[in-house]
């Protein structure tokens, strides 16, 4: 094998496992934000008891799903019951593949791009994996035989093809702005802090925040596992690791869709002030990299945040709210960024 060849499987090889270890790492990780933070908000201790402020608490979840019985319903249609929390995971993870988290860096006399694809269609890849998150709730729902799954898993299809249309439209001011699909492209006409697409089109980032909160099933959208009304919904015939996948699944939504959030509307690993700093070119990829991530965190933590301040909708409010409030702001976002791009205000 050719050493160049040879390095650039080594390159690729060395990033999708980076990548994969920090969604996992974030994964694990709220597990303990979300215990932690919910307990402040609600005046509470939180987990204390399993190492200094309950950090080792991740890890006892983790052997308690290991080791718990993983029990398998007679009447369920085990094919599909089984397969279908990997097909709720595995795009979760696949879909931060094409998310930049830096620009590039110089390591043993080679140019490495800090993301793992660098599509031309990125933006689209991203929505073509999250859309493929609905199959693995909705044929757990399905396959578990059970009609509170099988509620929940219909709720989830609806409520994912509605959200999917508004988020959809606006990330295309972004890209018309930018002139590209290309995820890398974006982030770099952000090069400066009022080039933030946040600033110019607000309506769109709002748009986009909201429905990533229903497209990740979470509170006040999580009406597919509701358990006020459908006990779990599709994840009540689950245990044990199938029942983790599922949340490890959110979690990892959670973290594709707050990247997202970062590469299309925050600059992504863009630092306003940066270049006048005259540092060495290292020294910078690593300051963008970890401001990459601490925006990421920030979603991450309003993620949280709004869990455990807003009620649950009803559907129908939830279904109201996507198709006459997100999808017009949408649309009125799209036909006004286009007319600022004719007055040459982008």
């Amino acid at each position: 094998m050719e050493p160049s060849l040879l390095a650039l499987i080594l390159e690729s090889a060395v990033k999708v496992a980076f990548v994969i270890a920090m969604v996992m790492g974030a994964v694990t990780v709220m597990t303990w934000v979300e215990r932690r933070v919910s307990a402040w908000i609600q005046d509470r201790l939180g987990p204390n008891r399993v190492g200094p402020e309950g950090l080792f608490q991740p890890i006892a979840d983790g052997i308690k799903f290991l080791f718990k019985e993983d029990i398998i319903p007679p009447h369920v249609y085990k094919p599909l019951y089984i397969l279908a929390p990997a097909l709720s995971f595995v795009p979760a993870l696949v879909g931060s593949a094409v998310i930049p988290f830096g620009d590039s860096i110089r390591l043993f006399g080679r140019d490495v791009a800090l993301r793992v694809a660098d599509l031309n269609v990125g933006i689209l890849f991203i929505f073509a994996m999250s859309a493929m998150g609905v199959y693995g709730i909705a044929l757990a729902g399905w396959s578990s035989n059970n009609k509170y799954s099988l509620m929940g898993g219909m709720r989830s299809s609806a409520q994912l093809i509605s959200y999917e249309l508004a988020m959809s439209l606006s990330a295309v001011g972004v890209l018309m702005a930018a002139g590209s699909l290309r995820l890398t492209e974006v982030v770099l006409a952000q090069d400066r802090l009022l080039h933030w697409n946040a600033w110019s089109q607000p309506v769109g980032a709002f748009v986009f925040l909201v429905a990533a909160f229903a497209e990740t099933n979470r509170l006040p959208f999580d009406m597919p596992e509701c358990e006020s009304e459908l006990v779990g919904g599709y994840h009540t015939e689950y245990s044990s690791m199938k029942f983790a996948m599922f949340f490890m699944a959110e979690y990892a939504n959670m973290v594709t869709a707050s990247a997202l959030m970062v590469t299309l509307f925050f600059g992504g690993w863009q630092v306003p002030g940066l270049a006048a700093l005259s540092l060495p070119p290292l020294a910078v990829s690593l300051i963008q990299v970890a401001a990459f991530f601490l925006k990421v965190g920030f979603f991450l933590f309003f993620f949280v945040w709004v869990r455990w301040t807003l009620p649950r909708f009803r559907f129908d409010q939830l279904m109201d709210l996507g198709w006459k409030v997100m999808l017009p702001l949408a649309l009125l976002q799209v036909f006004a960024t286009s007319f600022m791009i004719l007055a040459g205000w982008i």
